[in-house]
Order: C-alpha cells, then sequence, then structure tokens
C-alpha cells in the first residue's frame, strides 16, 4: 500500500518521561479519587444504612482506577513515549475503558447520597440546568472525544501535545473527561435530565463505532495522518484503535442495553372492569 501521503519519519521526538514525579503524582492522585469514593460510600451508608450502597458500584469505579493506573504508571506510560503503539494503548485506556468503568461507578448518585439534603438539592438543580443538558447530550460526548480524533491525528496538534509534558497531561485530561462524559450520556447510571431513549443512544453509539473505523482505517493506509513516528508503528497503533475501539464500544453498547427498561403495556379494559397488563 503506498504511504507517500503519511507525514512520519524515522524518529520519535516524544519528550522524556518526566523522571519521579510522572509516577508519584498520577499514583497520589488516584489514590485521592479512590480514598474519596469509599469516604463517600462510608457516609452514604450512614445516612441510609438500610438503603447503603451497591459494591458493584464500587468494583466498578476501583476498575476505572486500576485502568487508569495501569495507562499512566510503567511500563505502559513509559512505552507511550517513545513509542506510537504504547501511546495508542495509553489512549484506549484513558479515553474508553477507564471511562466506563467510573462511570458505571455512579459517582454522582454516590454523592448525592452521602450529601446533606440542601446541597444535594443545589447539585440536583445544577445537573437540571442548561449548560449541564448540553453535556449530558450524547452528541456533544461524541463531538469532544470521537470528533477530537480527526483534529488530534490529522493536524500537527498530537507532535506539538507530545513535545511538551504539560501538552501530553492536558491530551490525557481530554480523553478522560471526554471519554467519561460520552460513556455517561450513553449508558451511565447516574442521573441526566436530557439523556435521550436507548434507541438514540444507540444510533450516537453506532456512529463513533464508524469513526472510530474510519479513522483507523486512514490512519492504517497513511492518508493524511500527521504522526511522527515510523510507519510500522503508525500501523499499528491503528489496529490497536480499530479492534481495542471495537471492544470498549461493545462493551459500551453491553452497558447501554443493560439499563435499558421495557414499559408495562397496558391492554384494552376486560369485561371484569380491571385493567390488563402484558406482562414484560
Amino acid at each position: 500500500m503506498d504511504h507517500g501521503t503519511m507525514h512520519t519519519h524515522p524518529g520519535v521526538h516524544h519528550h522524556g518521561s518526566g523522571g519521579p514525579s510522572a509516577v508519584l503524582l498520577p499514583a497520589l492522585a488516584l489514590l485521592v479519587c479512590a480514598g474519596g469514593y469509599l469516604l463517600l460510600v462510608r457516609r452514604a451508608r450512614r445516612r441510609n444504612p438500610v438503603r447503603g450502597w451497591n459494591p458493584w458500584r464500587t468494583a466498578a469505579f476501583g476498575t476505572g482506577l486500576v485502568l487508569l493506573a495501569a495507562a499512566l504508571l510503567p511500563p505502559v506510560a513509559g512505552l507511550a513515549h517513545r513509542d506510537f503503539r504504547g501511546h495508542m494503548a495509553q489512549h484506549m485506556l484513558i479515553g474508553m475503558y477507564a471511562p466506563l468503568a467510573l462511570v458505571l461507578g455512579a459517582p454522582v448518585t454516590l454523592l448525592l447520597r452521602a450529601l446533606p439534603a440542601p446541597r444535594a438539592r443545589r447539585l440536583t438543580a445544577l445537573l437540571h440546568s442548561g449548560p449541564a443538558r448540553v453535556l449530558a447530550h450524547p452528541a456533544t460526548g461524541l463531538l469532544l472525544s470521537t470528533g477530537s480524533l480527526v483534529v488530534l491525528y490529522f493536524t500537527p496538534l498530537y507532535g506539538t501535545a507530545m513535545a511538551h509534558p504539560a501538552g501530553h497531561w492536558l491530551l490525557h485530561a481530554h480523553f478522560l473527561l471526554s471519554g467519561c462524559l460520552f460513556a455517561y450520556a450513553v449508558a451511565g447510571p447516574d442521573p441526566a435530565p436530557a439523556r435521550p431513549g436507548v434507541r438514540t443512544r444507540l444510533v450516537y453509539l453506532g456512529c463513533a463505532i464508524a469513526v472510530h473505523a474510519v479513522v483507523a482505517q486512514l490512519m492504517y493506509g497513511g492518508f493524511w495522518v500527521d504522526i511522527d513516528a515510523p510507519v510500522p508503528e503508525v500501523q499499528g497503533g491503528a489496529m490497536i484503535m480499530y479492534y481495542g475501539g471495537d471492544i470498549a464500544e461493545l462493551l459500551l453498547a453491553a452497558a447501554l442495553v443493560a439499563t435499558w427498561r421495557p414499559g408495562r403495556r397496558v391492554l384494552p379494559r376486560p369485561r371484569s372492569g380491571r385493567p390488563a397488563t402484558r406482562p414484560t
């Protein structure tokens, strides 16, 4: 296949690993997140001992933090600095797999249960605000998470971000936040007042699958990509995006279907005068 349009070079000019702080800071941040979540679980159980908190939610959130640790700590973090395939594996973990697990942990619901009633009401009002409704719509998450791939890999933005430690961390933050936003809008158990129906969300998920596939195929073929890495690395990264993205999106679809609860269909009133319902 002709790779004449691929803007790649023999060497990868990524910045260094950043020293011990590049390991200590993300590890500390993840520990703080884990401790904060467990503290909220404890408060929620104290406020409502009968209702408690689903341990599967805690396990899901913990799984998300473990996936983030795998992406941000050695050996994956070191590989991502010197090999585009490592970067793409890191991208998948931070932007697709970890967000789904974190969102399934229902952190907003947990916060609402742990907060005192007045603060919980203020948070609920915020969730119903106009800006929150826009953010909670799947179109916003799709544009920020999947749509940004075109800008990242088909312009000089990727090389610019990877050349500076701050840019690299901003890229991580974008992957994580946009991935969480899309997972929350499509299949999150937390309240989302503007979330459309299941069929509409499946359409947006299908669009994300299609865009991922097209971007990966263009990247593999070397068409219009602007990535400073050897051709085999770019092709390997494209394959990771293609197959890894498929698996992540299938998991997201499974989470979406699991949240679907078909409504009860009311049948015509029988002669006895009692309304009949069709079992679901």
